[in-house]
């Protein structure tokens, strides 16, 4: 039996990783990948101590310093997704599809995945002018005008990647101020000449023909449809949180996000914590989903030695 299993390899469950090896807890990381949802960004610009990075570097220094702790106590188990969480005795089974491991302590820190443009046309485009990721697609539409549909950090980031090759980016956002996004970011983005933004309105249609050419809109306030041309509409309007291998098991709210204690990342159920954008934290951040998941280790590490 494992002392540990983190769940997760984006910054909450790397740094969980670090930690419980620091404090020669004998843990498993599980994860699919490590770096999280920030490998799609080019430039990363709010990672306390570097004050420029991409998303690919980040994720490479995240999986080096995991990596630098591999040992005896902490094993890393990189390709595989847990898909469940059971209860044992003396713990819990963690499963994935290829072993089961079972520790005293489990942390949650799966993330999510992207939430899908809900409009007329979205599903039909996607991967024809219709894109999750600009990192992937953005030069391909190199000299055209697109759309960014978001208002939050990952929009104003994606729209800042896109104006480096891109002939406009127009941002759209359903609410009249972007009080989700760093004014910094926000203020840099919208200095650029090529830069455009509709607010207070909700996407209601992707159009095109074989592929995107324009994007309708309807005004929130007066209910008038504008269609604004466009080659591509890259979306950025949040995720959804990947909590199915804990559902039954700990309370979720409306949402699906994990409800913790946020003194100490605790879950309804005594030995599970969870930290980062599966959880139910007001604010989601690379430095916050870390710092969540040091406290919940630090809660942790207690939690074990207590029982012992």
């Amino acid at each position: 039996m494992y002392d540990f299993v983190v769940i997760g390899g984006g910054p909450a469950g790397v740094a969980a990783g670090v930690y419980a090896a620091r404090k020669r807890l004998k843990t498993v990381l599980i994860a699919e990948t490590i770096g999280g949802q920030s490998t799609d960004s080019q430039d990363v610009q709010n990672w306390i101590g570097t004050p420029h990075i991409s998303g690919m570097e980040m994720a490479k220094n995240l999986e080096k310093h995991l990596r630098e702790y591999a040992s005896d106590t902490l094993e890393l188990i990189i390709g595989q997704r847990a898909t469940s969480v059971t209860k044992a005795d003396g713990g819990f089974t963690v499963t994935t599809p290829k072993a089961s491991y079972t520790a005293k302590a489990v942390l949650v820190t799966t993330g999510g995945s992207r939430k899908k443009l809900e409009a007329v046309g979205a599903e039909q485009f996607e991967n024809k002018g219709v894109t999750y990721c600009a990192s992937c697609d953005g030069p391909i539409f190199s000299g055209q005008d697109v759309a960014v549909v978001g208002g939050g950090n990952a929009g104003f980031e994606t729209a800042a990647q896109l104006l480096a090759y891109c002939k406009s980016v127009t941002l759209i956002h359903r609410s009249p101020e972007f009080l989700k996004a760093d004014k910094a970011t926000v203020d840099a983005v919208l200095a650029h000449p090529n830069m455009k933004t509709l607010v207070n309105v909700t996407p209601v249609e992707v159009k095109g023909a074989q592929f995107v050419n324009a994007i309708s809109v309807k005004d929130n306030a007066t209910g008038a449809i504008t269609d604004i041309p466009v080659a591509a509409v890259f979306v950025e309007i949040g995720m959804i949180p990947a909590t199915a291998p804990v559902k039954g098991v700990v309370d979720l709210d409306e949402w699906d996000k994990i409800k913790v204690d946020a003194k100490t990342q605790r879950t309804s159920t005594t030995g599970i914590w969870a930290a980062g954008d599966c959880s139910d934290g007001i604010y989601h951040q690379n430095n916050i989903a870390a710092g969540d998941a040091v406290k919940a280790l630090e809660d942790i590490y207690f939690f074990i030695k207590a029982a012992k």
